[in-house]
């Protein structure tokens, strides 16, 4: 399901559109499943670009079987050329007529992680995304930006004040039919428009770390209560390998 081209422009873009990499009927079935799983849960945060559900594959079957989609698992894979294990899964769903962007931003700088430089995630549509309602942009070569801080979310000057270089890049605006995917390099920075239609904007995503990947120490909501040590590999039953 992944050619040799789109395998190529993943690895010089740092970002590649898959379409249908699970089906229409699958994506509505999992639409529900995300926005009953949210009914019941409350958000890791509230933010004002979106509400974010982490880790929802521990605590929820039908997500579960979204998270470890052998699709997924499969296109990660051919893409990243490498052995990967699942870091953690999370719904973003930015509410109706959200007229907040998802700023600019790099993933990776928010992890705990060493020894892992190529980071992917999967980023999937469970409703039709059209611009209008939150779909992804993206910065072609951004990945090969490293070291870089945490970036806000909220602040549209934040990744620019950090690499100003970046505000001449041309950006790539990915809209997406439900199951289509997006991939895209830890390091990739990327943003996503307000939701200004009338419904949510759902969407799952799942991030891959390389096999053997470490804890580095910094603090995070998956890693906060395992009582890791710095260096310690993350594995196990929480990071499965796919």
């Amino acid at each position: 399901m992944v050619t040799d081209e789109q395998i190529a422009a993943f690895r010089t873009q740092g970002f590649v559109h898959i379409p249908s990499v699970i089906s229409r009927d699958e994506a509505a079935h999992f639409y529900e499943a995300a926005l009953d799983y949210a009914h019941r849960n409350p958000p890791l945060s509230h933010r004002p670009v979106f509400d974010q559900h982490v880790n929802v594959w521990t605590e929820d079957a039908a997500m579960r079987e979204l998270t470890l989609h052998p699709n997924l698992a499969a296109a990660a894979k051919a893409l990243n050329g490498t052995p990967l294990r699942l870091w953690h899964d999370q719904i973003l769903i930015k509410q109706p007529h959200n007229n907040a962007a998802t700023e600019f931003h790099q993933d990776q700088p928010y992890w705990p992680h060493t020894t892992s430089p190529n980071p992917i995630s999967a980023w999937i549509a469970l409703c039709d995304v059209p611009v209008e309602k939150g779909c992804m942009t993206f910065l072609p070569g951004s990945f090969k930006h490293t070291d870089l801080p945490a970036q806000s979310l909220a602040d549209p000057r934040s990744l620019f004040g950090i690499e100003p270089e970046f505000i001449w890049f041309p950006r790539v605006t990915v809209p997406l039919k439900a199951g289509d995917c997006t991939f895209h390099h830890g390091r990739c920075a990327h943003m996503a428009t307000p939701n200004l239609t009338d419904d949510p904007r759902v969407a799952h995503i799942v991030i891959f770390m390389e096999h053997s990947t470490t804890y580095s120490g910094k603090p995070h909501v998956v890693t906060d209560p395992l009582g890791l040590t710095v260096g310690e590999p993350l594995a196990g039953t929480l990071f499965p390998e796919i």
